[in-house]
């Protein structure tokens, strides 16, 4: 396409969550701050998907991780929008042919968040406490060092899942801080960030990706003005090792990768899916050896979980 114009916008695909939405908006704002565009130059068109629509079942239950992005990815293979903007943490390893995730935004705090209306931390909570959670992950961390601790299944977006404490359906549930920052809800609820030796958090969890078709070169000149170079390198080692792990919705993996300088540390953990096991692990080495190190750092982790570590594997 030419340049985006009010009359010929540029259309950014996004799901209608008020959190979405917020990251299409972010987008667009750097879109048209960085090409001196007005902001109607950019039309954002709401998609809902089936991960929206399905709200009463477990995301394993009716397909894992594509259920965010499916719809939005075929609209944008049909040519309806231009770029997708999606949560990372969300995406697939696997991309669609034809479609490319090559831009990233610069990447918020990662770190998950306990939120408790009657409670100021997770370690003041009594055993008999339920907690709220829909993410296999945190289910596993939580139930790796807190065993025997009850949890319940607990979907929805920030504001149904506030709803959800107010009527005591849980003690406390978990968010990303990433999304209540962008929501500008951090000080508005009882939130405390986790620190990430107490809960690792998901891999890319913090960071927007903008998607694209691989053979749209004009949007991709557009996208590479905002595109983070950091934020893409530390995504870079962690999705090597989420991908070498075969990672989807259905297995619980933790990863994060933070920079020094010319140097990139890696850490990840995988964990049986009742929490009873976690095997954790660390690389440190040159940015530039990011992916790699991923791939080691899961080869690694592997090498010791036994043949049905995962419940998926001996399914």
């Amino acid at each position: 396409m030419t340049s985006p114009s009010p009359s010929a916008p540029l259309k950014i695909g996004t799901r209608g969550s008020p959190l979405a939405l917020a990251q299409a908006h972010e987008t667009r704002e750097r879109l048209a701050a960085a090409h001196g565009l007005p902001d109607d130059a950019f039309e954002i068109v709401v998609i809902k998907t089936t991960g929206d629509r399905v709200l009463d079942r477990p995301l394993k239950e009716i397909g894992g991780k594509g259920l965010f992005t499916k719809e939005i990815e075929e609209a944008m293979l049909r040519g309806d929008i231009h770029i997708a903007v999606h949560s990372m943490k969300d995406m697939p390893v696997e991309q669609p042919a034809g479609l490319l995730l090559d831009c990233y935004l610069p990447r918020e705090d990662p770190r998950d968040a306990f939120v408790s209306f009657a409670h100021g931390a997770l370690a003041d909570l009594p055993p008999d406490a339920v907690l709220g959670t829909s993410s296999l992950r945190r289910r596993a961390q939580l139930l790796h060092r807190r065993p025997g601790q009850p949890i319940v299944e607990f979907r929805g977006n920030v504001q149904t899942r506030m709803k959800k404490l107010q009527d005591n359906v849980a003690a406390c549930t978990f968010l990303a801080t990433a999304g209540l920052n962008r929501l500008g809800m951090m000080d508005k609820i009882p939130a405390t960030p986790i620190d990430t030796d107490d809960m690792l958090p998901a891999v890319a969890q913090g960071a927007i990706g903008i998607e694209r078709r691989a053979d749209d070169d004009a949007t991709a000149t557009l996208l590479q003005a905002i595109h983070d170079t950091p934020t893409g390198q530390r995504l870079a080692a962690e999705r090597a090792f989420l991908a070498a792990l075969d990672g989807s919705c259905e297995t619980p993996i933790a990863g994060l990768a933070t920079l020094d300088g010319d140097t990139l540390t890696l850490r990840g953990e995988i964990l049986r899916t009742d929490g009873s096991e976690c095997l954790a692990g660390a690389r440190t080495g040159p940015i530039a050896d990011g992916a790699d190190m991923g791939r080691a750092l899961a080869s690694e982790l592997l090498s010791q979980a036994s043949d049905d570590f995962f419940d998926w594997k001996s399914a």
